[in-house]
């Protein structure tokens, strides 16, 4: 195989190398994120022999490419200096499943290769297959894998190395999240991203918002609050509701031609929470949170016993959720021109 022709971005930093031993789960993680793989199916795939590619059309064009586990990519016939110094982040896939002493051995040893080769690369480890073990388990497993990542670097005298690690599965939203988290340190405009959902939480009176690239649902942005999981999945569940929603109803009249314009959808829980998604730019969508009461404040009010004075709140709650709404879509039609500077800052850039 030609070295040369393994990875030829435009952007360096824009590249991530999933590394790991084989059967480790790296092929499944791949299918699941970017081809909507259902977990399960993933069970027949069959061991990758080659490296393969996969492509991330965002705020950046990101490549995410696989190297078998089985391949030894230190020699000769292969120019690892030059695989090792266009990726922005390194993953290493590690199953917690399995005996893991050599695949920490493995990593330890590529960690001290692309470190000299790339200074600026992120290191980043995914405690995988946490599914089959139990939550106690899973802790203790990653203090393990830690302090022996740590040890064997300190041996090797990297102690100054930032490696971040992950506890991860492709049967919940945790692999995701993690390549959210590992996405967006690879994204230069990040901060700017940040500081306008923050001015959109603050004057929207949102309770958390997204930036989703809605093919893959790895967020590519969010405000500057914690990031609850549960929240996070929510939103991602809203999207797929929202595509197939919006697929039924581009489709149902065959005499009607398929609708084109930008995508919206509003739904309140029943727990008060209004989900809102508003189609972007380049395959993305936002998705908030709002919380509205009788009021019109955020964080719902009181649940109302009395039949009567219920329908009374809820009518007022109704027309303030349509009072916040408008007052979001405006914001967001101005988050949405930032985004579209921000898009073609990035292109420039690039």
């Amino acid at each position: 195989m030609d070295s040369h022709t393994i990875l030829t971005p435009k952007n360096n930093k824009a590249n991530i190398l999933l590394m790991g031993l084989r059967r480790g789960g790296k092929s499944s993680i791949c299918k699941v994120v970017f081809h909507n793989m259902q977990p399960l199916d993933t069970l027949y795939l069959e061991s990758t022999s080659k490296p393969t590619t996969e492509k991330f059309h965002s705020l950046i064009d990101l490549s995410v490419m696989e190297l078998p586990g089985q391949l030894n990519y230190f020699e000769p016939s292969y120019d690892s200096a030059k695989i090792f110094s266009q990726v922005g982040a390194l993953v290493y896939v590690i199953d917690s499943q399995d005996e893991y002493l050599n695949a920490l051995t493995n990593l330890s040893m590529i960690i001290e290769y692309a470190y000299k080769i790339n200074p600026l690369i992120h290191i980043e480890v995914l405690i995988h297959k946490i599914d089959g073990l139990s939550e106690d388990y899973r802790l203790d497993t990653q203090r393990d894998i830690m302090q022996r990542t740590g040890d064997e670097l300190l041996d090797l005298g990297l102690e100054g190395v930032q490696v971040s690690f992950y506890l991860t599965s492709i049967f919940d939203h945790s692999i995701y999240e993690a390549f959210s988290r590992i996405i967006q340190k690879l994204v230069p405009e990040l901060p700017s991203l940040e500081n306008m959902l923050d001015n959109l939480v603050q004057y929207s009176r949102l309770e958390k918002v997204f930036l989703f690239d809605v093919n893959s649902k790895i967020y590519v942005a969010t405000d500057s609050s914690p990031v609850d999981i549960q929240t996070y999945e929510v939103c991602a569940e809203f999207i797929d509701i929202t595509i197939d929603l919006d697929s039924l109803y581009e489709n149902g009249d065959q005499a009607r031609p398929a609708i084109k314009d930008e995508v919206k959808c509003i739904s309140t829980l029943q727990n008060g929470v209004t989900l809102y998604l508003r189609q972007m730019i380049r395959g993305l969508a936002l998705v908030a949170l709002v919380r509205v009461d009788n009021e019109g404040d955020v964080y719902g009010g009181d649940k109302i016993e009395d039949e009567e004075n219920g329908n009374y709140y809820q009518s007022c709650r109704d027309k303030n959720l349509q009072q916040s709404l408008a007052i979001i879509d405006h914001n967001v039609n101005v988050f949405k021109q930032g985004l579209e500077k921000v898009w073609e800052h990035s292109r420039i850039r690039s």
